[in-house]
Parts: C-alpha cells; sequence; structure tokens
C-alpha cells in the first residue's frame, strides 16, 4: 500500500513538473527539426540519395544468376541426356550459372555514381534550407508569444496605475473636491483596458497554440513558453557593409548551393545520354548441366547365342569363302545414372564477349541529347535567378533592419516623450488642475507608445535574426 501510494506522489509530482516546463526559443527549434515532418520528408530525401549511389555503385559489379527447371514428360519426348526420341514418362531437371560483367558502356556507370555524389549534396542543402525556414518560423512565432505578453504586462501594470486613480478619485468625489464625472471617466477607461486585457490574453493563447501546432505539440493547455531573457542581441551585422553581407550570402545560402549542384546534375544528365552513342561491350561466363530418370536402350551380347559365323568377302584366286565370327547383340534396358553423376557427366560452359555498336535507334538517342541540353540551359538560366533572387531578398532584409531599427529608436524616443506628459498630467489632476478625461486621453497615448515600443523592439529582433541568417550564421547559433 506504501508503494502505491509513492508511485501515486510521483505521478502527481512529475505531471506538474510537466505543467511547470516553459520552453526556451533554443528547446523549441531543436525540437522543430526533429520533429517537424517538412524536415523529415528532407531527411528522406538524403537517404533516399544514397540507394540511388548504391546502385550506381553496383552497376561495376558483375551480374550472377542462377536458373532452373524441372518438368515432367509423357508420351513420344526427346530425352534431353540420349537426345533419343521414345514414348515413355520421365522427370528431367536443368540447372545453369550465368556471371556476366560490362567491360565498357560508354561511361554511363561512371557517370551515374558521380551523378548520385552530386545528388545527395543538393538533398543535403535542401535539407539545410529548410531546417533554415523552420527555424525562421519557430522563432517568429516564439517572438509573437513573447510580444503579446509583454503587450499584457503593459496593459496589466497600467491597469494597476488607473485603480489606484479610482480608489483617490472615489476620495475627492466624496469629499466634494471632484465633480462624479471624473469618477465615471476614470471606470470607463478601467472597463476599456480590462476588455484589451481580455484581448491581449486571448491574443497570447492563440499564439501559443499556433506555435504549438508548428511543433506538433498536441497538449495545449499545458504548452508555455519562456518570456524572460530575451533582449536585441546584435553581434555587429547591422554594421556591415551590404556588400559583404551579400557576399556572404552567396558563399553559404543554401539556395545558391542548390542551384549550383542543379547545374552540375544536368551537366551529368547530358554526359549519360551522350554515352548511349559509344558501343558497349559485356563478357559472359555459363555453366548448365541435367538430369533425367528416363531409362535408355543399350546392345548387350546375347548370351544364349553370343556369335555367329558371317561370311566377309571371297578368296579372289580360288574362290574360297572367307568368313568371320561376329557378336550377336540384343537391345537391354538400362536405368538411369544416379544423380550426382548425371551432374558432371552432362554439364558443360560458354563464355565469349558481347559488342553492340548503335546505328540507329529512331533518334531516341539525339532527343534525349537535346533535352539534356535544354535542361542544362534551364538550370543554368535558374542558377543566375536564384543569384538575383538572393541578392533581392538581402537587401530587402538589410533595409528591413534598418528600418525597424530606426522605428525601435523612434519607439523609445517617443515613449520619453510621452511618459514626461503623461507625469506632467498625473501631477496636474493629482491637484486638481485638469479633468479625468484629459488624464486619461494621456495615459491612454501612454500605454500605447509602450506597446508600440514593444511591437517595434520584437520586430527588429525577427528582422535583424533574418539578416544574420542570410549573412550565413547557423539558425541554432542566433543569439536572443
Amino acid at each position: 500500500m506504501r508503494k502505491t501510494i509513492t508511485f501515486i506522489v510521483a505521478l502527481i509530482t512529475l505531471g506538474l513538473h510537466a505543467q511547470d516546463k516553459k520552453w526556451t526559443l533554443i528547446e523549441c527549434v531543436e525540437y522543430a527539426l526533429e520533429n517537424n515532418i517538412s524536415v523529415k520528408q528532407s531527411e528522406l530525401d538524403v537517404q533516399s540519395t544514397d540507394i540511388d549511389r548504391m546502385v550506381a555503385v553496383g552497376n561495376f559489379l558483375p551480374s550472377l544468376n542462377l536458373s532452373g527447371s524441372v518438368s515432367e514428360n509423357t508420351g513420344l519426348s526427346f530425352n534431353p541426356v540420349t537426345n533419343n526420341a521414345q514414348t515413355t514418362t520421365f522427370l528431367s531437371a536443368t540447372g545453369r550459372i550465368n556471371v556476366g560483367y560490362t567491360l565498357f558502356d560508354g561511361l554511363r556507370n561512371l557517370r551515374q555514381v558521380q551523378r548520385a555524389k552530386i545528388s545527395k549534396l543538393a538533398s543535403e542543402y535542401r535539407l539545410d534550407k529548410m531546417k533554415d525556414d523552420i527555424s525562421l518560423f519557430v522563432a517568429n512565432a516564439y517572438l509573437q508569444v513573447i510580444l503579446n505578453k509583454a503587450n499584457l504586462e503593459v496593459l496589466t501594470s497600467q491597469n494597476l496605475v488607473t485603480k489606484d486613480q479610482i480608489e483617490r478619485t472615489q476620495q475627492l468625489v466624496d469629499a466634494g473636491s471632484l465633480p462624479r464625472g471624473d469618477l465615471l471617466e476614470i471606470q470607463a477607461t478601467d472597463a476599456t483596458e480590462q476588455q484589451g486585457i481580455v484581448n491581449a490574453e486571448n491574443q497570447i493563447q492563440i499564439s501559443l497554440i499556433s506555435l504549438a501546432q508548428l511543433l506538433l505539440i498536441k497538449d495545449y493547455e499545458n504548452f508555455d513558453v519562456e518570456d524572460e531573457g530575451y533582449d536585441i542581441v546584435d553581434d555587429g551585422i547591422s554594421e556591415k557593409n551590404i556588400s559583404e553581407i551579400i557576399s556572404s550570402a552567396r558563399n553559404n545560402r543554401s539556395e545558391i548551393k542548390i542551384a549550383e549542384q542543379d547545374v552540375e546534375l544536368a551537366e551529368k544528365d547530358l554526359q549519360i545520354a551522350r554515352g548511349s552513342y559509344l558501343p558497349t561491350l559485356s563478357a559472359f561466363f555459363g555453366y548448365d548441366t541435367r538430369y533425367t530418370d528416363a531409362t535408355s536402350f543399350t546392345q548387350v551380347q546375347d548370351p544364349d547365342n553370343p556369335v555367329s559365323i558371317e561370311q566377309i568377302g571371297v578368296v579372289q584366286e580360288t574362290g574360297q569363302a572367307v568368313v568371320g565370327e561376329f557378336p550377336n547383340t540384343v537391345p537391354q534396358i538400362t536405368g538411369a545414372d544416379p544423380f550426382i553423376d548425371q551432374l558432371y557427366q552432362n554439364d558443360g560452359i560458354g563464355y565469349g564477349l558481347q559488342l553492340n555498336i548503335p546505328i540507329f535507334n529512331g533518334f531516341a538517342t539525339r532527343a534525349n541529347v537535346n533535352r539534356g541540353k535544354i535542361n542544362l540551359e534551364r538550370s543554368k538560366f535558374q542558377l543566375e535567378q536564384a543569384e538575383l533572387d538572393l541578392e533581392s531578398n538581402v537587401y530587402q532584409a538589410y533595409v528591413d533592419a534598418k528600418g525597424a531599427l530606426k522605428s525601435y529608436e523612434a519607439a523609445k524616443s517617443a515613449l520619453a516623450s510621452q511618459e514626461l506628459a503623461y507625469d506632467y498630467a498625473k501631477e496636474r489632476y493629482d491637484v486638481g488642475l485638469t479633468n479625468a478625461f484629459d488624464f486619461s486621453q494621456s495615459k491612454l497615448r501612454y500605454d500605447n507608445t509602450k506597446i508600440d515600443l514593444n511591437n517595434a523592439k520584437y520586430d527588429y529582433i525577427f528582422k535583424l535574426k533574418v539578416l544574420e541568417l542570410y549573412f550565413g550564421i547557423p539558425a541554432t547559433d542566433l543569439k536572443f
């Protein structure tokens, strides 16, 4: 009983600990890279290229095939051992071993191995790009949660100030120092802020669900993220020249590497197609044997009349007959030799070379070569387009990061100014020099400015990380 209670307590403690867990951004990114379906599909593509390479390497090895057959013949059939026609029922079996090896095939096997290596490299680059994209999606969704939490914190803290103002205004109204309309104005502000808090809480929940779905986590209720320790971390990327960032992106980004590998694949495909113009030389070796249980006839000497005397000629001078003795034979049925004996008695081998010279195949080879040339030109255009797109994207990310930084700096300045205006309005309201409506408007502007600063801050963080990705920093090494 005591062990049962201990086990139940351990489960409850473990469950509470799981509910208290808050995911960090690095944990979310690593979890997504391990469990995201698109990433898993890209990993399968890499594994598939390993199979293609195995097949290509296997083309250099000789082929070995075993074949055999067993049949039963009834009626007039040819004995497979004696090749005599006979009417009977017999069982026959044949076995064959064939070995083949391609000596030359227009270098197509070599090109296939080279192509398999390039294809694997291209798949690995696609996997890297997929991981970068997923990491960026997770970071964006994560920062959205942090932003929503920061906005909720602003609304909640400012609402506490409003509630304090309600208590103070209530006291001044009861004392006759302020009209009741000021109290109603502050209470209306409190109701509006409460509504904003509810909306902010809903936004947090929605953003958490979106992030959980991106991570393929189904426990939405207990899923939460760590909302502390995230600030602007700039390792000097924003101070670098745009040309330096573009140069680094060309050397590191997977988009360019994928396009370059596609060009090399197209070149290999063209070489493989041209290999069909060349002859193919192959060697072969075959060994076969046979067995049958069919009986056969042999001639044996007649035991009752072993010999017979027959005239074989005449002496020309005397006319005397010349006679000789000949054995008398009679047919006798002979059973089949043992199975093992027949295997080596009836075996045979064959070997040689085979040369195939292509002369005309309905323009199929020429069509494949021309198609390969077109694909090569298309892949070159795609590489050029990928370079242009990357340059454009880097420029856009650079401008966005610079613009986001300016917006963040402007938001900080606006907050400092609005905070002074709010403090001034609060002082005037406390001494009765301004009414509740004007104070509420000043407080509203101050609250909105703090929210604008949060938006600008996390927008700059995200765009700065995008720029760092283009510069070549791995997604898992990004600092926040």
